[in-house]
């Protein structure tokens, strides 16, 4: 603790005061700043706590399972024989693809997936024989498993001819008609 006589030298005592007062003002932007990640926590515990929560994460491994199934009718063969989470990845050897171009092609789409290395991948790491799939979006919007089988056509359809620019341009018709249907913001979202 400072203390300084204000008799004694008022230039000193002055130069402590406005410092503390500075200081006291900066602690208390820190405070208010961080309660916006303490606030974004809070309520992300608590929804995490939830049944809403818990149904959507249980048919994210259900859809996962049935596009790791739907797939592999189509010829795919997926890494580990197939999941128990949210991620599958896709062996695309079989098909004669790489990662890379199955991962342009289907963005190309609207579908987004990551290029992955498999085990033993011949491939390099920026080209790889792979690729991996994540479920929780699509199943944070609703979809289920008819409509994940759609996409495992869609994928399967991308995969017969990644480079035709009339094919990719049917998948992506058929891909937004499907999202179309699960809007990101459902009507009402907003209304106080």
């Amino acid at each position: 603790m400072i203390k300084v006589k204000r008799q004694t030298d008022p230039e000193l005592a002055a130069l402590v005061d406005e410092e503390l007062n500075r200081q006291e003002h900066n602690i208390e932007m820190i405070a208010s700043e961080s309660t916006a990640p303490l606030a974004a926590k809070t309520w992300s515990f608590k929804y995490a706590a939830s049944q809403e929560f818990h149904d959507i994460m249980a048919q994210v491994i259900v859809n996962a399972k049935c596009l790791a199934e739907e797939l592999q009718k189509y010829g795919f063969r997926i890494v580990s024989g197939g999941t128990d989470n949210h991620l599958l990845v896709v062996d695309l050897r079989s098909k004669g693809l790489t990662g890379k171009t199955m991962q342009n092609a289907l963005d190309a789409v609207g579908i987004t997936v990551n290029k992955n290395m498999i085990p033993f991948d011949p491939e390099k790491p920026g080209v790889t024989s792979g690729i991996r799939i994540g479920l929780t979006a699509v199943s944070q919007r609703g979809l289920k498993e008819p409509e994940i089988r759609e996409i495992a056509a869609i994928i399967n359809q991308v995969a017969e001819a990644p480079e035709d620019e009339a094919n990719l341009k049917a998948c992506k018709a058929k891909a937004e008609a499907l999202i179309a249907k699960f809007p990101l913001y459902p009507a009402g979202s907003f209304d106080d």
